[in-house]
């Protein structure tokens, strides 16, 4: 199906309450969601996402490849004047085809969806997750804190990374992330760095570190680091906000326009390099441990012998940070398991078939864009809370799926606190 159809086919009108109510009726609490595809212009697809060979250029070939899918999103995506209506946005099916936007669902009945005290606080779903897919490194950048975002009317943006082995089979060409700066790193080569722009590479990668990724592993990236994410393919929780500013002006032959340094910088500040360089959080960036400090693991949410008996393990790998929180839940070969959490998430599989809640899911093994998968639904907070049953009927396969939380989930204030305390 072609990008201007599936615009043509979409919701024309908002939907009320009562509809609302009946599709998360319809499923138990468990909204299943159309995939949702992203182009880039400026990256090249690394072809593991799933999507159909021909269809990676699916936008046209003008648009760029498709490498990222985006999840249970609420969010346009920012590619440009061409960016279709509704790009970016994920849409929730129901019985007999109908289709409406998470987005139009969040804003109509916000309550039934994450619940009222939520949306008293935060308004809605204020998380973006995706797949991202590159066949090599983006270049090196990093993302405005609060602060220089709310300048340019725009949030602040820390993010967090958990490469899933199940899409990492195949490595592609730079499975490696430059984080940070080299501990020493003055101000004046990064100065340099920046006047050097026009003449091809400018440099900074000298002063870069870079560290091998590793597959069932993550890192937690805070505003003003600079980080210049390898080509695994990545699930990434991060806030709402497309802020970001390129401090690399070369990535694989590749010259990065000066207008992807200052895109998210007030105009009378595009050539100040002082205040482009003051934009870094300099202790973040050369902490002689960034990975002691960033790099995160998986942690059990309960004790791993009471979690096997019961048939199931569930890992946090994605914490510290009231902002977003994510786990993966493996539900072993022929187990039934109800999972109880304090808050709606969103999920996508990644390995196996099953049920959540009387519900198919199945991963797919290919996709045609357009299409519709039973990998990803969008579970209600009162869903949640009163636990969701998850079955494997395999007799060989696990069921594995990812769970991601948006801000405030009280099951994750512990882990923030022990990561603020060094626990």
């Amino acid at each position: 199906m072609a990008p201007r159809q599936r615009e043509k086919q979409g919701t024309k009108h908002m939907h009320n309450k009562s509809e609302i109510r009946e599709a998360i009726g319809e499923g138990a609490g468990v909204l299943r969601l159309e995939p949702c595809w992203v182009p880039r212009s400026f990256m090249i697809p690394g072809r593991r996402l799933k999507l159909h060979p021909d269809d990676l250029y699916a936008f046209g070939a003008h648009r760029g490849g498709i490498n990222e899918r985006w999840f249970s999103s609420t969010t346009k995506a920012s590619n440009g004047p061409l960016t279709l209506p509704d790009e970016g946005l994920s849409y929730i099916r129901m019985k007999g085809g109908k289709r409406m936007l998470l987005k139009e669902a969040v804003e109509t009945a916000g309550d039934e969806l994450l619940g009222a005290a939520v949306m008293r606080r935060e308004g809605g779903w204020n998380l973006l997750c995706k797949f991202f897919d590159n066949m090599g490194p983006i270049p090196h950048h990093m993302h405005q804190s609060d602060a220089y975002a709310k300048l340019v009317g725009q949030k602040g943006k820390p993010e967090a990374y958990y490469f899933p082995p199940q899409y990492n089979q195949i490595q592609n060409n730079f499975p490696h992330t430059y984080m940070g700066l080299e501990p020493g790193t003055k101000k004046d080569d990064i100065y340099r760095c920046l006047e050097r722009w026009n003449r091809g590479d400018n440099g900074i990668l000298f002063h870069a570190r870079a560290y091998r990724l590793e597959p069932g592993a993550g890192w937690q990236i805070d505003p003003g680091v600079l980080h210049a994410p390898g080509s695994l393919v990545t699930y990434e929780p991060q806030v709402i906000s497309d802020v970001f500013a390129m401090f690399q002006s070369e990535v694989e032959g590749r010259i990065v326009d000066w207008s992807l340094l200052t895109k998210d910088v007030l105009p009378e500040h595009s050539k100040d390099i002082e205040y482009l360089i003051g934009m870094l959080d300099w202790e973040a960036n050369l902490n002689p441990e960034f990975a002691k400090a960033n790099k995160t693991f998986p942690r059990p949410v309960k004790p791993l012998d009471e979690m096997s008996a019961e048939g199931y393990c569930e890992n946090w790998i994605t914490y510290g940070t009231r902002y977003y929180s994510a786990k993966e839940l493996t539900v072993f070969p022929g187990r039934s398991v109800l999972i109880k959490d304090a808050a709606a998430y969103g999920v996508i599989l990644t390995q196996g078939h099953g049920a959540l809640n009387g519900q198919p899911v199945a991963t797919p093994s290919m996709i045609r864009f357009g299409e519709m998968t039973e990998d990803e639904v969008f579970v209600t907070a009162d869903a949640s809370v009163g636990g969701v049953r998850v079955e494997n009927p395999s007799t060989s396969d696990p069921l594995v799926l990812l769970k991601h939380f948006g801000p405030g989930n009280p099951d994750a204030e512990p882990l923030y606190r022990s990561a603020k305390e060094g626990a």
